[in-house]
């Protein structure tokens, strides 16, 4: 392959010959192709010796093809042809790309806020395809990572190793029981070190939530052993109203509950439970097409 191109002109060279062959005039198809007459020639004579044959016949009247120089062309033009089918086949390829938009979000993210910004994008954007896989920070960052994401949206206190990201909201964490709990018409706030040494219902570890509960009771040798660890957060939110036991959970993800009263919310003292909720994406990689456009929604 190496020696064929160097047997075979160049596309430019080609597109040359097409447009003298159709002008008759060297300098009307450099003009054509937006470049000057003598490197017109120069490409034409480059052609020439590559070839070993004559193309042009040059005069004042004009430039005429050579027998060789017709026979040439007209292969030429089935390069050109070629070549465009080509060009217009990657754009279609990048065009089904562009109309296809992979994201991957934390569960909280997913469940209470990406359906609005879903909703706003299919509104400019009525053709793009959607997929959505939803887990837990740990996850969703992995998968970015692996280019199986276009654009991920974690929770956490920090921007996960390798992704670059910017936030796109602000949550904080909030203690609730059941009715029927203990701790339910308790009026104190429930101190730094109580909360630590209390057994909870609890997400994964990997979730934004279970991040943020460790690093914020680290100090008081992190949450005692979770009564029930759970992966999703309807899973804790339903053993919590079970009266099995209090949880650290989003304030977005408890609204309705709390609303309802089927939860109570507790106060806290002395624990930092705020959280960063961030969309991410490989490091040095900008979000282009239908990532770009969500990206901007959730800035709304």
């Amino acid at each position: 392959m190496t020696e064929l191109s160097h047997r075979v002109p160049d596309l430019a060279a080609l597109q040359l010959m097409l447009a003298v062959a159709r002008l008759g005039s060297m300098g009307r198809a450099a003009r054509e192709l937006g470049i000057t007459q003598p490197a017109a020639s120069s490409r034409i004579r480059s052609m020439e010796r590559q070839l070993g044959v004559a193309l042009v016949d040059r005069s004042p009247r004009g430039s005429r093809l050579t027998d060789a120089g017709v026979l040439v062309t007209d292969w030429a033009r089935r390069i050109v042809e070629a070549s465009e089918a080509f060009d217009a086949g990657a754009q279609a390829l990048r065009g089904r790309r562009d109309s296809r938009l992979r994201i991957a979000a934390s569960m909280t993210i997913a469940e209470y806020l990406l359906p609005g910004w879903l909703i706003a994008l299919r509104a400019g954007r009525p053709d793009t395809a959607v997929s959505l896989r939803a887990g837990n920070s740990t996850a969703v960052a992995g998968q970015v990572l692996a280019g199986e994401a276009d654009l991920g949206f974690v929770e956490g206190l920090e921007l996960p190793a390798g992704l670059d990201g910017t936030a796109v909201g602000q949550d904080r964490l909030v203690l609730v029981v059941a009715p029927g709990h203990p701790w339910a018409g308790r009026r104190a706030p429930i101190g730094a070190r109580e909360l630590a040494a209390t057994p909870l219902i609890l997400r994964e570890e990997g979730s934004g939530t279970r991040q943020v509960l460790d690093a914020a009771l680290k100090e008081y040798g992190g949450p005692a052993r979770p009564l029930l660890e759970l992966s999703s957060t309807t899973a804790v939110k339903a053993a919590v109203i079970s009266s099995a036991g209090p949880s650290v959970l989003s304030e977005l993800a408890v609204a309705d509950e709390l609303a309802a009263r089927r939860l109570l919310r507790l106060s806290v003292e002395g624990v930092p439970l705020r959280r960063a909720l961030r969309a991410v994406w490989p490091a040095g990689h900008r979000p282009t097409g239908p990532a770009r456009e969500l990206l901007a929604l959730t800035r709304g």
